[in-house]
């Protein structure tokens, strides 16, 4: 009785059941289960013609995406076989569309990199010229930021005994305390 029924896929066997196996008469499930596994059988069955692969890296960027999806879907059925049976074009354009340099990586257009580089070098250049130039019209800095003024200010701080422990007021204080800034300016 077991010889009687179709083989089945191996992917398939999860939906062979004991109930199903013990029936003579064919269910739906196993009828469509052998009829795909005779079209994968049949689609995988033959070659690829050689004209079809041949210069497939010249060709594949200028095919349209329909022409390259069914050339890809026939290649996957022919890749389900054993990979002995798969011609030598086949393997090659098998591997050329999985991993060739197109789509996203295409090698970059030549001279590509000047004009990145060019472009970068203009956008620096306008932001260093706009920088100057709001630079050159903004106010002087405050008064607080000189060197004397901020000196005044670790001077006021010690005396009113500011972070005694581990600050101004410390025994053993040897920072800069509030001096951040350079002397004082003669045209400020």
């Amino acid at each position: 009785m077991l010889r009687s029924l179709p083989r089945a896929a191996p992917s398939s066997t999860s939906l062979l059941t004991p109930a199903l196996l013990r029936t003579s008469k064919p269910s739906p499930v196993m009828c469509l289960q052998r009829k795909q596994t005779q079209q994968t059988r049949a689609a995988s069955a033959h070659a690829i013609s050689n004209p079809t692969l041949a210069g497939i890296e010249k060709r594949w960027e200028a095919m349209p995406p329909q022409e390259q999806a069914d050339l890809w879907m026939a290649l996957r059925d022919r890749m389900k076989v054993d990979w002995h049976q798969l011609t030598l074009q086949e393997k090659k354009a098998a591997y050329w569309i999985a991993f060739g340099p197109h789509g996203p990586r295409a090698l970059p257009a030549p001279g590509e990199g000047w004009k990145i580089f060019s472009y970068t070098m203009i956008g620096l250049g306008v932001s260093f010229v706009l920088f100057y130039t709001i630079h050159s019209q903004s106010r002087p800095p405050p008064g607080t930021m000189n060197k004397e003024y901020q000196e005044m200010s670790n001077e006021y701080l010690k005396s009113q005994n500011s972070e005694p422990i581990t600050g101004f007021a410390s025994e053993n204080y040897k920072g800069k305390g509030m001096v951040q800034s350079g002397p004082k300016r003669e045209g400020h």
